[in-house]
């Protein structure tokens, strides 16, 4: 299951999406995400979700890697979609007396975990398309050129780009991690398998301090190997290659913005 987890990984490619300036896409994934939450109807959806199935066959990312990436979310899917069936008030459709506990289930708490799991899904499309096409170097230059202006406030906007890139790029290394460190329990007649959910928790317990304890060992040889490579965040750095705006980014710029107004302005017009 953590070996499917697709959030900071890197497959590498000529698609249009990996040729992108990396500052132009961070900006385009946050328009990505402010439009996603703006949009309330089925038409938007769909329309959202056909745009979403478009950047995927221009990133040339398989169609099968992105549901494996989704499916760990999986589980954060249907306690999301609990939550708000169970605990949104509104017209009721159906309900049970459990323990003396009235469960209710409403018409507008259908519509809304509906609209959150919708919401979830393509965030996490969204957000994996950008780490999927951009390397952690190019990650990093983009962060580091859009926290550019809070320098002059001093601002430490390379150090804050480099742990964040660090950050993302080490999620799917721990969850691989934790992939082999289930497998060799297992093998050793460890069950994560059977038993309730909270019987399945406690038997997760174990991962903890091996798991820890990878972490750690991984964070001080990357700090060795950085140390070895000399190097040192208090001089100003420079780059072999330096990120440009070319006609791409500006082209997809145009089509990005006028998609993203497009949504909204009819999501306003469907609710007049």
């Amino acid at each position: 299951m953590f070996k499917n987890i697709i959030i900071g990984q890197y497959l590498p490619g000529t698609s249009p999406l990996h040729r992108m300036n990396p500052a132009v896409k961070i900006v385009f994934t946050l328009i990505y995400v402010i439009v996603l939450f703006s949009v309330n109807t089925p038409v938007s959806y769909a329309a959202f979700a056909v745009y979403t199935f478009a950047l995927i066959l221009i990133s040339k990312v398989p169609v099968k890697m992105i549901v494996r990436g989704v499916r760990p979310m999986l589980w954060i899917f249907i306690l999301t979609a609990v939550l708000n069936i169970f605990m949104t008030p509104g017209n009721i459709i159906w309900s049970i007396n459990i323990f003396k506990l009235t469960v209710v289930v409403t018409r507008e708490g259908l519509i809304m975990g509906t609209a959150m799991v919708i919401r979830l899904l393509f965030l996490v499309i969204g957000t994996s398309l950008l780490t999927l096409t951009t390397s952690p170097l190019q990650l990093t230059d983009g962060i580091e050129v859009l926290l550019k202006p809070l320098k002059k406030i001093k601002v430490p906007a390379h150090e804050i780009a480099m742990m964040m890139t660090i950050a993302i790029r080490f999620i799917p290394t721990l969850a691989e991690e934790t992939d082999k460190i289930m497998k060799a329990q297992t093998a050793r007649g460890a069950d994560f398998e059977t038993g309730n959910i909270i019987r399945r928790a406690k038997a997760m317990t174990p991962l903890l301090i091996p798991l820890f304890v990878s972490a750690f060992r991984r964070a001080d040889e990357l700090a060795t190997a950085m140390e070895a490579r000399c190097y040192n965040s208090g001089i100003n750095r420079t780059k072999m290659k330096e990120s440009k705006i070319t006609s791409l980014d500006i082209i997809s710029a145009i089509i990005f913005i006028a998609g993203g107004l497009f949504l909204i302005l009819a999501e306003f017009w469907i609710e007049i």
